[in-house]
């Protein structure tokens, strides 16, 4: 019976543990987004030791229209390289794996944080009659996914494993997939694989550009929670074409209004996702969600539900807390 303490194999990835830490926006980059020395304390402290199995980075944006808060982390350009292989070095010396998440925030982008017109991939008419806005036509489209692919280039090249390409929480690339945000009408709108056809096009060419040996990995937001969204039934077809596409970990969240949903609860609340979807995909999932004891973690690899655990605010409370979780009986009997 598998449990958390077991390495896994995912794709170009050997991970020592089942146990992810799951991005999360620490505000710690400085005004610019580049990586300043309490970045680093900060994952210095959370991966210390190395029990963490993969640790995937906080969001970082694209380009600057992307950017969706103040302090966030950024890796929009080349001169991001030295702070981002600093980063990298650091948390593959204390022994975990290190994987960045790569964002653009769509029109959850406020222009006073950017500077910028907020983009967006479909616009209703109260919005199109707003100059503040942008739909982003396919050449632009064409553009947002060489912008991904740059990103994850500057990840390689940083020493990092992979890449997470974020479609979760509302942000841009959740807008595309959301028929509540995207009812274009042409090849990105409409049906489902239209709407995921821009992720898929990013899996694609970050692969030719950069080979088998960098990880690709994507955060599914695989269900709205919101009347006329996303269901679990669309995920599972999503899921399938992505494993297709040439993605190494599926990473499930849900939510298009963010990641707090108040009719959820308890651990584990997103298992009923990665249960149906491991049905239907060959490639390892991480469950995240609440997860807060280290036994129901375990519990949720031996039962099969998913491949990998992310556990985020306890590990975000208690830098200790993966230690304790695998030193503790529950793996070692």
């Amino acid at each position: 019976m598998t449990s958390l303490a077991e390495p896994l194999q995912a794709g170009p990835l050997k991970i020592n543990n089942r146990l992810v830490m799951p991005p999360m926006a620490s505000g710690k980059a400085d005004d610019f987004g580049f990586v300043t020395n309490e970045l680093l304390d900060y994952y210095q402290e959370k991966t210390d030791g190395g029990h963490i199995g993969l640790v995937i980075v906080e969001h970082a944006f694209i380009r600057q229209d992307g950017k969706a808060s103040h302090r966030q982390l950024s890796i929009a350009c080349d001169h991001t390289f030295e702070g981002l292989s600093k980063l990298a070095s650091l948390i593959k010396s204390n022994g975990s794996r290190a994987v960045l998440q790569a964002n653009h925030a769509g029109n959850k982008a406020s222009p006073v944080i950017t500077d910028s017109i907020t983009v967006t991939p479909w616009m209703d008419d109260n919005q199109a009659k707003d100059l503040a806005f942008h739909q982003l036509s396919e050449s632009d489209i064409d553009d947002l996914i060489c912008n991904f692919t740059d990103a994850a280039r500057r990840a390689k090249e940083a020493g990092f494993d992979g890449i997470e390409i974020h479609s979760a929480h509302g942000y841009l690339l959740n807008q595309f997939y959301s028929p509540l945000t995207n009812k274009r009408k042409d090849s990105f709108g409409g049906t489902l694989l239209n709407r995921i056809r821009i992720h898929a096009r990013i899996i694609k060419n970050i692969r030719e550009e950069l080979g088998p040996a960098f990880a690709i990995l994507l955060r599914l937001g695989a269900s709205d929670y919101r009347k006329g969204g996303t269901t679990i039934e669309h995920s599972i077809a999503a899921a399938k074409a992505l494993n297709d596409s040439g993605l190494d970990i599926l990473d499930i969240s849900g939510g298009i209004s963010g990641y707090n949903i108040p009719e959820l609860s308890g651990q584990g609340f997103f298992a009923p996702l990665t249960t149906a979807i491991k049905q239907k995909v060959n490639i390892p999932l991480i469950l995240t969600g609440g997860i807060t004891d280290a036994s129901f973690a375990n519990e949720l690899i031996s039962s099969g539900k998913t491949d990998l655990v992310g556990v985020g605010r306890a590990i975000l409370n208690d830098s200790n807390w993966a230690r304790n979780a695998l030193q503790s009986d529950n793996f070692t009997k």
